[in-house]
C-alpha cells in the first residue's frame, strides 16, 4: 500500500469551482498517494469499503433516521455509495447536500498522484456537532480509502 500524505488540493480542482464556494468556517481536508491507477479505477478501489465500514455506515444511518437526515442515495450515477456531482477528463466530484450539512469529495488525478479531498458546509447546531463525532472516524476512512489506491 502505498504512502499517505495530508497536502494541500491543487488549486485547478473543480471544488473550487462548486456554486456554493468554499467559505471561511467550511472543512475540507485533503490526502495524497502516488499512483498509475486510471482516475475511475483509483476511485472504485478507494470507495470499495472494508466491511468494518460498511458496518459503521449502516450504524450511522441507524442513528440518524430519526432525526431526518438523508439515508438512502437515489443517484442514478454513484461512486461507491457516493453520487456523482460532476465530472472533467482528470477528476470526479461526489457528494450531497442535507438538511445539517453539504458534503463534496473530489478525486483528482494529476501528476501520477491521487488527491482525495472532502468539503463540508455546515447549515446548523447540528450539523457542528455531527461534523465533530463524525471527525475521527472521517479521518481513519479516508486515509485507509487511499491507502487501497
Amino acid at each position: 500500500m502505498g504512502h499517505v500524505t495530508a497536502m494541500a488540493l491543487p488549486a485547478s480542482s473543480l471544488l473550487f469551482q462548486q456554486p456554493a464556494g468554499i467559505q471561511p468556517g467550511d472543512f475540507i481536508d485533503c490526502y495524497a498517494s502516488s499512483t498509475d491507477r486510471p482516475l475511475e479505477e483509483a476511485a472504485e478501489r478507494a470507495f470499495k469499503f472494508p466491511v468494518w465500514v460498511s458496518a459503521l455506515m449502516r450504524l450511522r444511518n441507524l442513528l440518524v433516521t430519526p432525526f431526518g437526515l438523508n439515508t438512502k442515495v437515489t443517484s442514478p450515477q454513484k461512486v461507491g455509495f457516493f453520487p456523482l456531482v460532476c465530472r472533467s477528463d482528470d477528476e470526479l466530484i461526489l457528494g450531497l447536500d442535507d438538511s445539517h450539512l453539504d458534503f463534496r469529495i473530489s478525486v483528482l488525478k494529476q501528476d501520477g498522484l491521487i488527491y482525495f479531498a472532502t468539503w463540508v458546509r455546515t447549515k446548523n447546531r447540528f450539523g457542528r456537532l455531527y461534523l465533530r463525532l463524525i471527525m475521527p472516524f472521517h479521518v481513519l476512512i479516508v486515509r485507509n480509502a487511499v491507502k487501497r489506491v
